[in-house]
């Protein structure tokens, strides 16, 4: 544009393009013209102004172009008559919900995004929910992804509409087919563009699309294509830093800092948008200045990384047009989400291959590209992807094809990209075969069976032996990974098995078959291992790589069986193809020729092969595959027609059972440690081998094809083959056993091994195909099994059993049948108990039991049947009938081989060889015994004698050839052998069943023999056993009589030889007799205050140090005893969350706001110390824990943190035991004084002393006389002299040893520090004042405790938290020692200013801005400072504390009930009683307020208001009763311990016990005179004249008891509210975690660097900032999307513990592991509120990190 012309507006210049002969070209030009002008001008560009000129200068016009006119006309004009995609496709960002229906989702893959899912019907079904790892999108709409309810309610509107897709006007690839056209109704929109929108629109796509391919893919880096060269190429040049993930964070700070001169905070800024979008700019200058930053940033980043970090320079032209090239990818969205008819054209131009230049479709080229892109350009590519292609059904089966064809090249290129797979072109996979349709089509047409097969194939190649087999030593782990994900999609492809087969289909599947097994090919034998002999092993041989890909091929071996099942001619033809690649397999060749081995006049000609001596693999991928295809044969009848697809003389099952067989053994003899010189890696690959994991398509498989074996071979031939494999033939076969007691333990070992095999073949029959039992059968068995160990929870459950393709179990649908559930508790998991009807199916030795669940099974089951009084038989499970297929298997019980062994394991029992037999090997042999005796029954009970031939019982009577002992002798002899004591039982039930099958044999009284079922024989019990059983017991019971008598004398022995002792020690009950009928008699001592205060009992306080185990008498000259502490800052009872308070700008810490925003707790765990023990205990901790790793988030050593040595609370302090001192009243003389001392004088005389203490320090001042004229008018006597004070009562203060007093400072130097926040100085004034606070402030917190459970005041606490209690007001009590006088006078000096207005100076708040009882303490603990004297420590008598407490509570509480008339804008409505003389009382007082102000309601009753002022004292009451209670030990009256009394009766209780009047309006009556001037000056404080006119907010009364916030109870609606959170401090939708402060509701960005801030100089994230103003420091936080709670209670420290949501099966689900639906648990919520408002946090954070070992510190101060 020529310099001063004015540009053209988007309307003008679009006419003009449209005009122009080559509107595309014109179009193109004025792009690339205008590009450099706004892209790339300076080095940090304004992304908003620069977003505004992109609008203005290049899509508006572009826009317009489209249309043909303005935009906004054009766009309302095309939606009058579209309508809205049926599929919603919204793409999920990383760490987003996505919901699953486990009942209606055709596979896990398909979920919904929060809106859909609320809004669907999917929402009352099982669903599952987790965090996406982002790049999906939402299914819903999708008609083949959803059984049921495809659509929510939002996209259901357009469901009906169903329209034919316009024919595809050009070929994709002639390579492809052409599918027939499917009718969808996402595909088109109804409204069909006209033909010149769309021509527009075809145009406008081609040549913008061309040119955001182009540039993406553009590699040059100072240059540009010819078409879009600049007129004048500028010497600017960017150097641009790229994303990997080799780099951490860290190293590219450091590196940036190092390399381009910013600071700390730029380089972070670099590195976050770095990692956001796959590239940033870190410099923009000459070429010169960029190549020396580029040269600087790969030194650097070389120095602290193996590989440096991708850097490149850019000229700022190319930098430009890359810009604007993504800009063009979100403008591209937005355009094609206008219309459906848009997005069509977008599709054809994005899939119409160029063939003037012989180049594929335009989004081919992106994704062959897409691994050499940064990774902001491969998501806007990708979700480009994702709002078009994906959207419509034809287009998406077009990309499916193109996505096929490059399919190998897209996996090579992942395999060397560094880059997650979420953010791969390759992880679009799963959008396409997923699709059932689509997925088969391309099996059809494209064979991508074979593609993905292949693709495997072709990246693993390089780990091929010479024997064609894998052999994975030193891989490469990353790359393996990347190609195991391959595996996936191979998964993904055989979801949905076809239920109509063509011929086609056959025909590829087949072919894919041929190449599944080639691949197969190279895994069996694999890796095969020998045992060591003579020395360990050097080096561990690797053998994670063959296992991961053997699970990655589990599900995927059993989808191709159930392929193949779902169609007979597949199956056999796949049969017979597995079959030949079995037989060609060269694994594990014999090494010598056939020979005959002989036993018991069988001859078995095979070859020989030993475990222990040549080379064994566990990999047998095709001998398992034949396998499970030999199963569907059976299970589905075409078994029948094998012999037409294979010769069954070529059918060998001695070589099909050989491999398996070896598996099998070398198990054995790993379990016998026979290869413990193999070490670990051969361990673990048995383990593995038999884990539920791995077992289904590997043990399991190896036990059918033993089973195949055994039901075709001779069964004397099998068990031959198998003592020969175990090598125990020679054992069995007269030899005699070796000497060595190594070799004899091994021997016996596998003798136990082979039995248990044996056991399995013949017993495992819950298999489809084996026995006729379903899926459900199966799951049954293995649930009740798992059952039969301990009872478990869901979760413990589900990781026990096997998971099919679509990670389901199957075990909701059986656990009802199954078993119990009990509910869980306030903590733990709900628990499954087996049923006791289904415990009939229980099999000591089921198959999948490892060792220790077998020997735990075991021990659960006989102590189960101990305690039914039944014996502890376990017998062998009534077994099902075989198929005919496998009927033969049972064979193998009666034949002459295996009666052989078990008459030879007997015969070793019975002659008592100890070394040569084990229990275990006895417990299998009677096990076998069993199995047989059951089968011959079953089939005896059926089938008439003459027709069964299973003979079992007739064989074990037989004479053997050895010593003509028959089986059945044997097991008689037996049963008297005392080392088999423990199968007793068992051997008495196998000879009662030998008898039972002799019965039916002979057929001898049937009716009784067939009543004798195996279960119940229990009861048959021979009266002789019984006699037997009751004479031991009654033996027992002498017994235990006589030892107890023998005690009884013994124990009266010592206490007649000892009586001196018992007589001086006093018996506990007597004085709590005495003590109880005092307070009958006396009912004085039920008042702690005043004149008629009742007398501190005398306790002797004898305490245990738990450190040393000495006891002390707790006295106040003796060595202090001290209680563990902890001192918190608290905002459980704030009325104004988040305000902070600070003494530099308010009268606090003197005056305690009301809303009680920040206090003092001070908490104990109440175990007592000597404080010498405890400060070796406090050192000896610091040094020891000092070098601990990361001790910074355990306890602050710094600031004198430890825990508790006993119970591991958290502490930090300690408060001494001060005992408390007997006071006696006399009344008499108490009475006399209080003729004198009344609230006047008392006023006037503490007015006089003051006057003089301050004349003493200052000299007499003016403003101290007018003040003193002021009180004389007041109180209207005569004046008091300076020690008037004195005259009233005084006696020598108490004194304390020094370490009481070391303690008192340690203590409170300890409440000042942490309450105030500041250094340690025991000298600062505001010590005392901190230790009176944290006393109010502890005694408001268990009051509020007590009543927020609703428990009484007295009596409810646990005696340590009384003791902690009463040592903190006797510590807060005791304050005057260390403390000089002169600054506790000041401080009464100014608290009482706030109730005495002539008194109070500038600075003292009015009656609305202080807390009365913090007042109350303060005053009550201050007053005995005014009795000290220069010369004499005074303090005041009985007495005179006695009054002065009883006049100080006086005035606060009348101060306090004006406060709460003034504070109150509602009044209860009362009926009646408006006569009463309260209610009378009530409405003069609230009268005379309303005189003094002119904001009070004046419509109010006197019963209302009545009401308000007992409901808006009784805290305070409750406060001031438990604060007397402690500093006096005045007992309290029996009403206050009572939960039977009412309201008003513990007001009056109350009231009582503070010498108050029961009617507390009569304080105002009684000194009307001294109060009247007091209520006009308190309410003609300005502030309370602003807080009537509601300009500034005060505090109701009583105040709001703070609670946890209200947590729905679905957690998805927890989910639903997350998903709505958008960040303050950002405007990206990435990954946030939105976390919920449980203290106030505020939805915070947590782990996030948006909202970072700044907290004491430290950055900190915003979950600590937050703390910080909300709770003090203490945090307690819910991560919404992980499903967890977090506690904090500083920067360096916190925890996580499970969040209070349960699934349906009581299990809490962290991190949304499990995905179950979640529901708020009430009590363990309220459990959590407890925690806070007991102030427990602290500890329970100090206890969950104590028990935790964690080698990285985790970064509290970033939540």
């Amino acid at each position: 544009m020529a310099e001063g012309e004015q540009p053209l507006n988007g309307l003008e210049l679009s006419k003009r393009w449209l005009i122009s002969a080559d509107s595309g070209a014109e179009l193109f030009r004025y792009v690339v013209e205008q590009v450099p002008q706004i892209y790339c001008l300076e080095v940090e560009s304004n992304s908003q102004d620069e977003e505004e000129v992109v609008q203005n200068r290049l899509l508006q016009p572009l826009e317009c172009f489209l249309f043909g006119e303005d935009p906004q006309a054009g766009l309302e004009k095309l939606q009058q008559g579209s309508v809205s995609s049926q599929i919603c496709g919204r793409v999920f960002k990383e760490g987003e919900t996505v919901y699953s229906c486990r009942d209606c989702a055709i596979d896990p893959t398909c979920v919904l995004c929060m809106n859909c899912f609320q809004d669907s019907v999917h929402k009352v079904h099982r669903y599952k929910m987790h965090a996406s790892s982002g790049g999906g999108f939402c299914d819903c709409g999708d008609l083949e992804a959803w059984k049921t309810g495809p659509c929510c309610s939002k996209h259901d509107s357009v469901a009906a509409m169903e329209t034919v897709l316009p024919v595809f006007p050009y070929p994709v690839c002639s390579d492809y087919w052409a599918f027939p056209l499917i009718t969808s109704e996402a595909c088109v929109d109804e409204c069909v563009l006209e033909s010149g929108l769309r021509e527009r629109a075809r145009k406008l796509f081609q040549v913008l699309l061309r040119y955001t391919t182009n540039m993406l893919v553009w590699e040059e880096s100072f240059e540009l294509a010819a078409e879009l060269q600049p007129r004048v190429m500028e010497d600017t040049f960017y150097c641009v830093l790229y994303n990997d993930e080799h780099h951490s964070y860290d190293h590219v700070i450091y590196t940036l800092k190092r390399s381009v001169q910013c600071d700390h905070s730029e380089a972070q800024t670099h590195t976050a948008l770095i990692d956001k979008e796959g590239r940033r700019a870190v410099k923009r200058g000459k070429l010169l200045s960029c190549q020396q930053a580029m040269n600087l940033i790969r030194s650097h980043s070389e120095n602290i990384s193996l590989q440096p970090l991708r850097v490149e320079i850019l000229h700022s032209a190319v930098m430009a047009h890359q810009s604007f090239a993504l800009r063009l990818g979100a403008w591209f969205q937005q355009i094609i989400g206008y219309s459906v008819g848009f997005r069509q054209v977008f599709c054809q131009v994005a899939l119409e291959p160029n063939t003037e230049l012989e180049q594929p479709s335009l989004i081919s080229r992106l994704m062959l590209h897409d691994a050499r892109l940064y990774k902001g350009a491969r998501k806007i590519i990708h979700e480009m992807i994702f709002c078009s292609l994906m959207m419509e059904t034809e287009y998406k089966r077009l990309f499916a094809i193109e996505f096929t064809k490059h399919y190998m090249d897209l996996q090579k290129d992942f395999i060397l990209d560094d880059h997650e797979r979420s953010i791969s072109i390759t992880a679009l996979s799963v959008q396409i075969f997923t699709v059932p349709t689509l997925a088969r089509q391309l099996i059809e047409e494209g064979n991508v069976i074979k593609v993905i097969v292949d693709t495997v194939m072709e990246l693993l190649s390089e780990h091929l032996d010479a024997n064609h087999r894998f052999h994975f030593q030193g891989y490469n782990s990353d790359k393996f990974f990347r190609i195991q994900v391959i595996f996936h999609d191979l998964r993904y492809i055989l979801i949905s098995k076809p239920s109509v087969w063509t011929e086609s289909l056959r025909t590829q599947f087949l072919e894919g078959f041929r190449v599944f097994l080639e691949l197969l090919n190279c895994m069996q034998g694999m890796e095969e291992v020998k045992r060591q002999f003579g020395q360990h092993i050097e080096v561990e041989p690797e053998w994670e790589a063959g296992f991961s890909i053997q699970r990655q091929l589990r599900h995927i071996l059993v989808m191709f069986q159930d392929w193949c099942s779902s169609d007979e001619t597949v199956l056999l033809l796949s049969f017979k193809e597995c079959h030949q690649a079995l037989m060609l397999c060269n694994n594990q060749p014999f090494n010598s020729e056939a020979t005959d081995y002989y036993m018991c006049k069988q001859i078995l000609h095979v070859r020989p092969y030993k475990v222990s001596q040549e080379p064994v693999s566990i990999y047998l991928p095709i001998s398992r595959a034949l396998a499970g295809l030999y199963v569907q044969l059976c299970s589905t009848g075409a078994i029948r027609r094998l012999h037409e697809y294979v010769n069954p003389e070529c059918c060998d099952f001695t070589l099909w059972a050989e491999h398996p067989l070896r598996c099998v053994v070398l198990a054995a003899q790993v379990s016998a440690e026979m290869w413990r010189r193999n070490g670990l890696s051969l361990v673990s690959q048995v383990y593995y081998y038999q884990d539920v994991k791995c077992r289904d398509e590997m043990f399991d498989k190896d036990v059918v094809m033993l089973q195949i074996a055994a039901s075709k071979m001779d069964p004397n031939h099998f068990v031959m083959l198998i003592l020969l494999r175990f090598e125990l033939f020679d054992v069995f076969n007269g030899s005699h056993p070796s000497k060595d007691q190594e070799l004899l333990k091994q021997c016996n070992r596998l003798t136990e091994e082979m039995l248990n095999l044996i056991i399995i073949i013949v017993g495992e029959r819950y298999v489809s195909g084996i026995s006729q039992v379903t899926k459900e059968d199966v799951m049954m068995r293995e649930v009740i099994h798992l059952l039969c160990i301990e009872p478990m929870a869901h979760s413990s459950l589900v990781k026990g059993l096997p998971e099919n393709e679509s990670h389901e179990t199957g075990l909701e649908t059986v656990i009802p049948k199954v078993a119990t559930f009990k509910k869980p508790g306030v903590s733990g998991h709900g628990l499954y108990e087996v049923r006791k009807e289904c415990l009939l199916q229980f099999n000591p030795f089921f198959f999948h039991y490892s060792k220790s669940q077998h020997s735990k099974a075991e021990d659960a089951q006989k102590k189960r049947r101990a305690q039914e009084g039944s014996d502890k038989a376990l017998r062998p499970p009534v077994p099902l009938p075989f198929c005919p297929a496998f009927s033969n298997i049972v064979r193998l019980l009666c034949c002459d081989i295996l009666i052989h062994v078990l008459r030879r394991v007997l015969q070793r029992a019975v002659e008592d060889r100890a070394t040569h037999w084990t229990e275990a090997m006895i417990q299998r042999a009677l096990h076998l015994l069993g199995q047989g005796l059951l089968e011959e029954k079953t089939q005896l009970a059926v089938n008439p004698v003459e027709e069964v031939t299973f003979d079992f019982s007739l064989k074990a009577r037989k004479i053997g050839s050895e010593h003509g002992k028959s089986v059945l002798h044997l097991l008689s002899k037996m049963k008297s052998l005392p080392s088999l004591e423990a199968q007793k039982d068992m051997i008495k039930w196998l000879l009662q069943m030998f008898e039972v099958v002799r019965c039916l044999r002979e057929k001898s009284s049937p009716a009784a023999c067939m009543s004798m079922e195996p279960y119940k024989s229990e009861e048959i019990v021979p009266d002789k056993d019984k006699a037997e059983r009751k004479r031991k017991a009654d033996t027992a019971k002498l017994h235990r009589q006589k030892i107890m008598a023998q005690m009884s004398a013994m124990q009266k022995t010592f206490i007649e030889s000892n009586k001196l002792l018992y007589e001086n020690v006093p018996e506990s009950s007597q004085s709590m007799d005495s003590i109880g009928s005092c307070a009958m008699d006396l009912g004085e001592l039920c008042v702690a205050v005043g004149p008629q205060r009742g007398s501190t009992p005398t306790e002797r306080m004898l305490l245990t140090c738990i450190l040393c185990q000495e006891e002390q008498e707790v006295q106040a000259r003796s060595p202090a005893m001290v209680l563990t502490a902890c001192v918190q800052r608290s905002t459980v009872l704030t009325q104004c969350r988040q305000k902070t308070l600070d003494s530099k700008e308010t009268s606090y810490p003197l005056f305690m706001p009301p809303d009680l925003a920040v206090g003092t707790h001070t908490g104990s765990c109440g175990h007592v110390m000597h404080a010498t023990c405890w400060q070796k205990y406090f050192e000896a901790v610091q040094n020891a824990t000092r070098n601990r790793l990361h001790v910074e988030q355990m306890i602050d050593l710094e600031n004198g943190e430890y825990m508790c040595p006993l119970c591991k609370s958290l502490c930090n302090t300690v408060v001494p035991l001060i005992p408390l001192q007997p006071v006696t009243l006399n009344y008499e003389d108490a009475e006399v004084v209080g003729q004198h001392l009344t609230l006047p004088r008392w006023i006037q005389i503490l007015s006089a002393r003051i006057k003089g203490l301050k004349s003493l320090t200052q000299g007499a001042g003016s403003s101290i006389v007018s003040s003193q004229d002021g009180n004389t008018a007041l109180c209207g006597e005569g004046q008091p002299d300076f020690r008037s004070i004195l005259s009233f009562g005084v006696q020598e203060a108490r004194k304390f040893s020094d370490s009481i007093v070391e303690m008192l400072v340690v203590c409170a130097t300890t409440v000042h520090r942490v309450g105030l926040q500041t250094v340690p100085n025991e000298l600062c004034p505001h010590v005392t004042i901190m230790s009176w606070n944290t006393c109010a402030f502890t005694l408001q917190a268990f009051e509020n405790t007590l009543q927020e459970v609703e428990k009484t005041l007295f009596g409810s606490l646990q005696n340590r938290q009384l003791a902690g209690l009463k040592a903190v007001v006797q510590f807060s009590a005791t304050q005057h020692l260390k403390t000089p006088g002169s600054v506790i006078q000041k401080h009464f000096t100014d608290m009482l200013g706030a109730l005495l207005p002539t008194m109070s100076s500038e600075s003292t708040p009015s009656i609305l801005e202080v807390d009365f009882f913090h007042l109350l303490v303060g005053l009550v603990l201050a007053v005995p400072a005014l009795y000290q004297e220069e010369a004499v420590d005074l303090q005041p008598s009985a007495v005179s504390s006695a009054y002065n407490h009883l006049h100080i509570l006086h005035l606060v509480t009348m101060a306090h009930i004006v406060q709460v008339l003034l504070s109150s804008t509602d009044y209860p409505a009362v009926s009646g009683g408006e006569d009463g003389e309260e209610a009378k009382a009530a409405a003069e007082l609230y009268a005379t307020v309303s005189q003094c102000t002119s904001g009070l309601r004046p419509d109010v009753s006197g019963s209302s208001v009545a009401e308000r002022v007992r409901s808006g004292v009784m805290p305070f009451l409750r406060c001031a009763a438990l604060f007397f209670n402690c500093l006096t030990g005045v007992p309290p009256p029996e009403e206050l311990s009572s939960t039977t009394v009412t309201s008003d009766g513990q007001m009056e209780a109350l009231c009582s016990y503070l010498a108050l009047p029961s009617n507390v309006f009569q304080l105002f009556q009684e000194h009307s005179w001294t109060v009247s001037p007091l209520i006009q000056r308190w309410c003609g404080n300005t502030f309370i004249t602003k807080a009537l006119k509601g300009e500034v907010q005060t505090n109701s009364y009583p105040r709001k008891r703070n609670r946890l916030i209200n947590l729905p109870e679905d957690y998805s609606s927890l989910l639903n509210q997350a998903s709505h959170f958008q960040c303050p401090n950002s405007t990206d939708d990435e990954k946030k975690h939105p976390t919920l402060c449980l203290f106030c509701g505020t939805i915070l960005c947590s782990q996030s660097a948006c909202c970072q801030s700044q907290l004491d100089g430290e950055v900190v994230g915003s979950c600590t900032a937050h703390a910080a103003t909300c709770g003090a420091g203490v945090g307690m936080f819910l991560r919404i999307r992980e499903c967890e709670m977090v506690l904090m209670s500083s920067k360096t420290r916190g925890c996580t513990i499970p969040a209070p949501y349960l699934d349906d099966y009581g299990e809490t689900d962290p991190q949304l592991g499990r995905g179950n639906p979640l529901h708020l648990c009430p009590q363990r919520y309220q459990k959590l509120h407890q925690l806070w408002q007991q102030h427990c946090i602290l500890e329970e954070i100090a206890r969950s990190l104590e028990v935790v070992n964690f080698m990285f510190a985790y970064e509290w101060q970033m939540l």
